[in-house]
């Protein structure tokens, strides 16, 4: 793809805007069209607790989680197995028996609740099985592989988006990963968070850039998609601070090429989480116009063919601490592509 820096590039049109950024939904619906499918109405990506831990919870490599990290994982907005009853020959049978039959009562309980608003008979609406809650690649690999082949046999499902950390990517589940990205859409999303050592360490993640420096360099010849998970005010972190972590993030090429997305995420404080109780009045952003001045500089050295998978970041207002502002997902949207326009920025403007 080529693009033209010297003027605006408008990446979609659809809503009636002119979208600057470089959106994942509009480029999925492309990227249909541009395998000369009939393109979805809308791909919409139904987010799993698919019932993993994580080493940093198990003691492996540490206890408690991220210093962020909510009691589900990050995956609030996630969807819990059902436990289903199910005949098998041993506990552990019936426990990943139940699982599996999770996952999938969980998907259809999303799309039905989807096709109240967007009835079947008049959208064609297709989903992405996104693994979000905890670390989705930390089981042994048949687990793994019962559990997305489950996810990908529900009808209307094209895809999964798989949430790890780059710690936890041993041969054969990478072997997996390749044999699932040879069948359907697939990409992994990689939580980086930030590129600074003090302040991982600070935040508890116990694992290094080094970690993930390796991770999409294993993906990425394998010709996996990776998507990159960074974290926006983190605490004793500098606006610079910030977009060298956005700058090493996208010029990671590995050799496979660019990493595919990236995931600009506001830090939330929840409670529940271990920043509630060692820094329960740390406010990441004074303001929103604050957030947004500092998220369209990031886009702005962001090339324009990463697609971004979020560029702000909302937590459910029953456990959001601070910034209080921040479950106004649809405002904080709305008001960044405006101010795109208003500022005549775009996506990779000032590479």
């Amino acid at each position: 793809m080529v693009f033209d820096m010297e003027k605006p590039i408008i990446f979609d049109t659809s809503d009636g805007q002119e979208l600057r950024i470089n959106m994942i939904s509009p480029w999925l619906k492309n990227h249909y069209e541009e395998l000369g499918l009939s393109a979805p109405a809308k791909i919409v990506k139904l987010s799993l607790d698919g019932g993993f831990t994580c080493p940093n919870r198990d003691g492996t490599k540490g206890t408690g989680g991220c210093l962020f990290c909510s009691e589900s994982g990050s995956g609030d907005m996630a969807s819990s197995l059902a436990v289903a009853e199910a005949s098998a020959d041993s506990e552990s049978e019936r426990g990943l028996h139940s699982e599996v039959t999770g996952i999938t009562n969980a998907l259809n309980r999303q799309i039905k609740l989807l096709s109240d608003k967007w009835p079947s008979d008049k959208y064609d609406l297709k989903y992405m099985a996104y693994f979000q809650s905890h670390t989705n690649t930390y089981a042994p690999v048949d687990d793994l592989r019962a559990k997305f082949e489950a996810a990908l046999e529900v009808p209307g499902v094209i895809g999964l988006a798989v949430a790890t950390r780059p710690d936890c990517l041993p041969d054969d589940v990478l072997d997996l990963l390749t044999e699932l990205n040879g069948k359907t859409f697939i990409w992994v999303e990689l939580g980086l968070q930030t590129i600074h050592d003090d302040t991982a360490r600070a935040m508890n993640l116990c694992h290094s850039l080094a970690d993930y420096d390796d991770a999409v360099r294993r993906l990425t010849e394998r010709g996996i998609r990776v998507v990159t998970h960074l974290i926006l005010g983190l605490p004793g972190e500098t606006k610079e601070m910030m977009l060298e972590s956005v700058r090493h993030a996208c010029g990671h090429t590995g050799s496979g090429g660019r990493i595919f997305g990236l995931k600009l995420h506001m830090l939330n404080v929840v409670k529940g989480s271990g920043m509630a109780v060692a820094m329960p009045d740390y406010v990441p952003f004074e303001s929103m116009e604050e957030y947004i001045d500092l998220l369209i500089s990031a886009v702005e050295i962001i090339p324009p063919e990463i697609t971004l998978h979020r560029i702000s970041g909302d937590a459910p207002r029953s456990t959001l601490i601070a910034p209080e502002w921040s479950y106004r997902k649809r405002t904080i949207l709305n008001t960044i592509h405006r101010e795109m326009r208003q500022r005549n920025t775009w996506q990779g403007k000032r590479l």
